[in-house]
């Protein structure tokens, strides 16, 4: 198929994203909007020359200190109210318009907050009550998942897990561990993922990226990962591999991520398609759209071109992640039922 009709293909397909993280996804030119009514300073107000700060360039060097330092100039943009709802808001919208009927959008209270300074629960009630709106406006369904960083103190977490349980019923279906993970263990989180599970949570972790696969047990094993964020270096492991499959624990790949970040050289030699013929259930997913200048049907349409993906094998793993979303057994059910059909037509 020529590459302007699969794009097209693979754009026209209805997909689901269940890793994509709200501060990563951002548009250029709201970046500039906020930044001129608010007085932030920028190192560019013209699009083009803002871009190699907040997005990975070609020629850049790939590293997880690289990638990560994107995020130096986006963090002084959360302000007020009307600034978190409006990205919430364009992030759903730019979502939908790749045809992304279901989302799991994550985000990091600490990030948000970190100049307001103001309650957790306030910026999650902000984050829900856009994200209520634009998804009717927008004809997608979306759920949240709130982050906390394993470099930052287990208190911070135990705040972002209250705030998950408190507005459980109003759009928050998950919780993840992300940050630093070369360096940090998880462990010391344990009994905040412990109570997320009891009380009805999802959780996923960030693991097996920029550490090795022992991290992916670790999340398993004892932060009780339902889904591993991420999850590549599993296949330096034969016992890992194993587990994942014995537990049918979804991994959330993304690919182009795993590029710019320095995990892998490239799409060819990216793992997925091993750990998916090993049976390790997989998912396609975007991480930072911004930050990698890329969509979920560019994502789809890498893989099928250097990974020997097939439309069967995109919609078995557009299927597989809707058995792994983070809604309640009747609504999964429901949700696969629905792809099931749409993917069959």
């Amino acid at each position: 198929m020529p590459d302007q009709d699969l794009h097209s293909t693979i754009r026209a397909l209805p997909k689901i994203d269940l890793h994509r993280h709200l501060e990563g996804s951002l548009r250029l030119e709201t970046l500039i909007a906020v930044a001129t009514e608010y007085e932030i300073t920028l190192p560019s107000f013209n699009v083009e020359s803002l871009r190699p700060y907040v997005q990975m360039m070609p020629g850049e060097e790939r590293s997880w200190r690289k990638f990560l330092g994107k995020f130096s100039v986006l963090r002084q943009f959360y302000r007020s109210e009307k600034i978190i709802k409006r990205v919430t808001q364009e992030v759903i919208a730019d979502a939908a318009a790749d045809n992304i009927k279901y989302m799991e959008l994550r985000f990091t209270p600490q990030a948000l907050n970190n100049l307001m300074r103001c309650d957790y629960a306030a910026v999650v009630d902000w984050v829900c009550a856009a994200t209520a709106e634009a998804s009717q406006q927008h004809d997608i369904q979306v759920r949240l998942i709130l982050s906390m960083n394993r470099h930052e103190s287990v208190e911070i977490g135990e705040l972002v897990l209250q705030a998950a349980i408190e507005y459980h019923k109003a759009g928050v279906v998950g919780v993840d561990l992300a940050g630093q993970e070369d360096g940090f263990s998880g462990l010391p989180f344990r009994a905040v993922f412990e109570r997320a599970k009891t009380e009805g949570l999802g959780v996923t972790i960030h693991a097996g990226e920029w550490a090795g696969a022992h991290n992916v047990g670790e999340a398993v094993e004892y932060l009780h990962a339902d889904r591993i964020g991420h999850g590549i270096r599993s296949i330096e492991d034969q016992r890992i591999l194993s587990m994942l499959v014995a537990r049918g624990t979804a991994l959330e790949v993304c690919p182009k991520s795993n590029i710019d970040s320095g995990v892998i050289d490239s799409f060819e030699s990216h793992p997925l398609p091993r750990l998916y013929a090993h049976g390790v259930k997989t998912t396609i997913n975007t991480d930072d759209p911004l930050i990698s200048n890329v969509t979920l049907t560019d994502e789809i349409v890498s893989m099928m071109h250097h990974a020997a993906m097939s439309l069967d094998d995109v919609k078995t793993h557009i299927m597989a992640a809707a058995n792994a979303s983070f809604l309640p057994a009747a609504e999964q059910t429901a949700l696969a039922a629905k792809f099931g059909a749409w993917l069959s037509a």
